[in-house]
């Protein structure tokens, strides 16, 4: 593994982007081989019977069934052949065959977050939802970890690109991932599969349907996936980064022949892993601090065994996740007008575990860093038509409640108070421990504070109730002008308010300690007694005994002189030059939280917006169509559900201005303000049965950006100015054969922040957006021919996945430089070190099918095949300095699987 370009050299990496599509398969499937395609391509068989093209792929990204050439959206269809033969388990895998979608997954599961055009939001806040909306069957997903686990009885899965509000009531303002699952069918068939690989990977799946009488069809499907980790933990020997989970999804449907379609579908899933593990990719002096044998920590050697797959941590990193629900949609006829009703419950419970600091070493003994429960109802309605004449429309009303509980805590453990006590006599060039600095602080303060500093089991307690409803009204209406031109208008009407009520506290001692208030007393005592001492000439500092037969004889003399040195200390007990305690602060690692709603914060947010979308879809030739749009995308305001969640500056001031302000309260980002997304977009669609191509040009922004940054001690969420990304999106297919077709998706950003002046590494206005390849392609190819009469078929497919070299974060928070003198800070080095940190990635997977006629497959598949290494992010390590870590990326994966359709 290497730290950058972790990819093969340019000549290698050249011959495979030209030579290798001969033995690697597509991205998204504009096309695949009829027999392939057919089971995904309708819903029903007598709707393959009427198709005129077996090619064609059937999507609903408008909420409307239309082939992937006349849709005039950017949208990626990936199909269940190609999810299947790839081995895609989950979204994650999936961004692999899409390269306009990201996906990553960070300290936990929970923090995994999907971005589309280099647009997304992070994971590792519960209270942000995501700018990619994700929907199972026309049902959101509020959170990424509510739809992580492997992929159910799969039909398709739509990624649309760019804003989709006017479409879908929540939260769409950067795109959509749409998945959509089989409907049961009223003839009995079924699958069942297993599939072995390394790491004693063994995956198992079943899927059945059938019909319980003539109206009533129903489909039952799970599945059980389970796999070693590829990193191993030094410390305790045990596996990290594995794979635990299974799920369970059943459906009945109703449909008797006549207007009312009535479809149930309740799931299950639940992870169980050790996730995720971080590598120290650069010490620092505070790391040998804990690798000392005054600690006895250990910390992986990354630079020297880059490809080790070590970590060493005391405390296992453990997901739980359960998921679960039950939707219900009803569909019913009225002519050429279909009224739709979607309603949902689900409930997604989580707790996430980890050791905080990333070493062996007792720093942290308890860590739990996300335990929520997230309750969600939604129902929408929607009526649309289906006229012969020149107008259509679509009508629709969205409504959704949610109720979130979020709990997490660190807790200092034993080799905690030793690791303060090194690093505060190195701060103090060794003229203070802790066992002195709680004597001093505690005469300053009248305090008794022996053993109380950085003790065992003190720490962070953090509990926040969030509850968010919303609702929109949208529509899009149709105009055709002629057969040919087709004028499209949108719009989207979005109401929605939050709610939190926070139960915090901070039981660390040195944390609660005021060292302004400190300071001021100490520069008053040392000041009082220098002055004293100078006025009886004693040539040294008065000591208390003189000071008070001083103030006996001389009072009104005393009185001037201690008002003068007192405002001297009012005046200077700010300035790190004469406080020396203020060198501590970083320091006071879990200072007090301010609990609201208070006098001043009201905590909730009641916001609206408009969304629009106007389109122009012409069809060139039967086989050629082109459009242009402008749309817009919203994203209500997100509270910052973590322990750094503080007053806005005004509310700061209000707060000091009554009193009411915790100590060492600072202010910071409660909430952020609502995302608003614009994108003007051009697309070309052309299908010529043997070809196909689809280019889109785009200019898209998001203003407010809802930005969460890692700070080293906690997540700091703002709003990025503006965000904006120009594209060219490419994807198309040539079929040579009947047997053998090429695939070719590509995606070209320059993404860039137009305005982030208050980033947490300084202004990145004008600065490239960190994490987000310049260019991002997929090369592939299938081989599919019949071998025998008897109708068995070999299919060989493979896909290349390339990004271009890309710095992976804008800046490294622990490298801020601050004047002790003026308290200005310097970003220079904080960039200039996170530019020396990058990725490339070249992954290659290739699959072996041979597929008997009779309903059974034997493959050999093979995922990162070229065991294509590198960190897919960095951050500050944890109190530790200039400590930096990484998570790494998965190895080469490989196996056989076998499966029997009946």
């Amino acid at each position: 593994m290497k730290l950058k370009a972790y990819g093969r050299t340019a000549t290698i990496r050249s011959a495979l982007l030209v030579g290798s599509a001969a033995v690697i398969v597509p991205t998204s499937a504009i096309a695949q081989d009829a027999e392939q395609e057919q089971a995904a391509q309708y819903d029903s068989a007598e709707e393959q019977a009427a198709s005129p093209d077996p090619n064609i792929i059937i999507v609903t990204a408008t909420k409307r069934e239309q082939t992937l050439q006349e849709v005039p959206v950017a949208v990626s269809v990936t199909t269940a052949e190609t999810i299947e033969r790839a081995q895609i388990r989950d979204i994650a895998d999936l961004a692999t065959v899409v390269p306009s979608l990201q996906v990553s997954q960070l300290q936990s599961a929970f923090a995994t977050s999907y971005s589309v055009r280099g647009f997304g939001t992070d994971g590792n806040n519960i209270g942000l939802e995501p700018s990619v909306a994700m929907f199972v069957d026309g049902v959101y997903r509020s959170r990424a970890v509510a739809q992580i686990s492997d992929l159910p009885d799969i039909q398709r899965v739509e990624v649309l690109r760019g804003p989709q509000s006017t479409l879908f009531g929540k939260n769409a303002s950067a795109g959509v991932i749409s998945i959509v699952t089989k409907r049961p069918e009223f003839e009995f068939s079924g699958s069942v599969e297993a599939s072995y690989g390394n790491y004693d990977a063994k995956v198992v799946k079943g899927y059945v349907t059938g019909p319980i009488s003539e109206s009533i069809a129903f489909s039952a499907g799970a599945g059980y996936n389970n796999r070693d980790g590829f990193l191993t933990n030094g410390f305790n020997g045990e596996d990290v980064n594995d794979r635990n989970r299974w799920f369970a999804r059943g459906q009945l449907l109703f449909d008797n022949g006549g207007p009312l379609q009535a479809r149930i579908i309740a799931d299950y899933d639940k992870i169980e892993e050790r996730c995720c593990g971080v590598v120290n990719v650069a010490p620092s002096l505070e790391t040998g601090i804990i690798t000392s044998p005054l600690i006895g920590g250990q910390v992986n050697d990354f630079r020297d065994n880059p490809d080790g797959d070590v970590i060493f941590t005391d405390v296992d990193p453990l997901n739980d996740i359960k998921n679960y629900g039950i939707s219900g949609q009803l569909d019913y006829e009225f002519g050429n007008v279909v009224l739709t009703s979607i309603t949902s419950y689900r409930e997604t419970h989580l707790s996430a575990n980890q050791d905080v600091d990333f070493t062996s070493a007792s720093l942290a003994s308890g860590a739990n860093i996300g335990d929520a429960d997230i309750d969600t109802f939604t129902q929408e309605l929607r009526l649309s038509s289906d006229f012969d004449g020149p107008f259509n429309f679509l009508l629709g009303g969205y409504y959704f409640d949610e109720t979130v509980d979020t709990r997490d805590q660190i807790i200092y453990g034993d080799d905690f108070r030793t690791y303060a006590d090194l690093l505060i006599r190195g701060l103090t060039q060794g003229t203070q421990s802790v066992p002195s600095l709680e004597a001093t602080l505690g005469a300053l303060n009248g305090t008794d504070y022996t053993g109380q500093f950085f003790a065992e089991g003190q720490g962070f307690f953090n509990a926040i109730t969030q509850d968010n409803e919303a609702y929109s009204v949208f529509g899009n209406v149709d105009f055709a002008f002629t057969d040919e031109l087709v004028l499209t208008l949108g719009a989207n009407y979005t109401k929605d308010k939050k709610q939190i009520a926070t139960d915090s506290r901070s039981e660390d001692v040195f944390s609660g300690v005021d060292l302004v208030a400190s300071g001021n007393r100490a520069i008053f005592a040392q000041g009082l007694a220098t002055q004293v001492g100078n006025i009886l000439m004693l040539g040294r500092p008065a000591s208390q005994a003189e000071i008070g037969a001083f103030a006996a004889a001389n009072p009104a003399v005393f009185g001037q002189v201690a008002t003068g040195v007192q405002t001297f200390a009012d005046a200077n007990d700010t300035n790190p030059a004469v406080n020396p305690l203020l060198a501590l602060t970083p320091l006071q690692f879990l200072p007090p939280f301010q609990n609201c709603p208070n006098a001043v914060e009201s905590c909730s947010t009641n916001d609206d917006d408009w969304s629009w979308n106007v389109r122009l879809a012409y069809e060139v030739t039967p086989t050629l169509n082109v459009y242009a749009s402008w749309a817009t995308g919203y994203k209500a305001p997100s509270f910052n559900l973590s322990r750094d969640s503080r007053p806005v500056p005004a509310d700061f001031a209000a707060l000091q201005q009554q009193g009411l302000a915790v100590t060492n309260l600072r202010p910071g980002t409660r909430f952020a303000e609502a995302e608003n997304s614009e994108v003007y977009e051009v697309g070309i669609k052309g299908n010529w049965g043997l070809a196909a191509a689809n280019l889109t040009v785009f200019q898209q922004s998001i203003d407010d950006f809802q930005a969460n940054t890692f700070t080293g001690s906690s997540f700091v969420l703002s709003n990025a100015g503006k965000q904006e990304t120009f594209g060219i999106e490419f994807d198309g297919y040539v079929r040579p054969t009947d047997a053998l077709t090429f695939n070719l998706a590509m995606t070209y950003l320059d993404a860039k922040y137009d305005s982030f002046v208050d980033s947490p590494v300084g202004d990145l206005s004008g600065v490239a957006v960190a994490g987000v390849p310049e260019l991002a392609a997929v090369f592939g190819a299938t081989y599919d021919q019949e071998v025998n009469d008897a109708g068995d078929r070999i299919i060989l497919r493979g896909d290349f996945s390339y990004q271009s070299q890309v710095q992976v974060l804008n800046g490294l928070t622990n490298y801020i430089i601050t004047d002790p003198a003026t308290g200005e800070r310097d970003f220079t080095q904080a960039r200039a070190v996170a530019q020396q940190y990058t990725r490339e990635v070249n992954s290659l997977n290739a699959s072996l099918t041979y597929a008997m006629a009779m309903g059974l497959e034997v493959s050999l598949w093979g995922r990162n095949l070229l065991d294509d290494r590198y960190i897919t992010t960095i951050f500050p390590s944890v109190a530790q300095g200039q400590s930096i870590s990484g998570y790494p990326n998965q190895p080469r994966t490989y196996g056989v699987a076998a499966k029997f359709k009946f």
